[in-house]
């Protein structure tokens, strides 16, 4: 099962507001990040892009959005959770609040551009274990005698 039929998955478990919520968040997500990926990670929803952008958790009175780099994204009055970490920044909502949609949009969208900004890491080259060194040097050395 991919991702995104993952997400449907727990959308339709939740069957009450937060499944709705989840949904509607999902959409707005996607809506203002329209090259954002789905994924599935930490038996939850992840957005990413460049790295993770946003998870989304439904909990027992609430579902959260977490925005992995948000304490690097300007405020826009709709962090109201951990707000002491380090790097992250989280939106809580409950049943009934009201969403700032646009507001919000933006805060993906500023996120999204967060992580597209950050220059890329090549990735390391793995260097060949002792005992490979050993055994390619031993080839070597027989190949010379020959």
């Amino acid at each position: 099962m991919n991702a995104s039929e993952l997400i449907d998955n727990r959308i339709a478990e939740l069957n009450d507001w937060r499944g709705e919520r989840l949904a509607h968040l999902r959409k707005l997500i996607l809506d203002a990040a329209p090259g954002i990926v789905e994924e599935w990670k930490w038996d939850t929803p992840v957005w990413s892009q460049n790295g993770n952008v946003v998870a989304a958790g439904a909990f027992q009175d609430h579902v959260k959005l977490n925005f992995f780099q948000g304490a690097l994204l300007e405020d826009h009055h709709l962090f109201n959770a951990g707000l002491d970490a380090k790097a992250t920044r989280a939106i809580d909502i409950y049943e009934g609040d009201k969403i700032d949609e646009a507001a919000l949009k933006d805060l993906i969208r500023a996120a999204v551009e967060l992580n597209n900004s950050k220059p890329k890491t090549a990735k390391k080259t793995t260097k060949p274990s002792s005992a490979k060194k050993s055994i390619s040097m031993k080839k070597s050395k027989t190949a010379k005698r020959a």
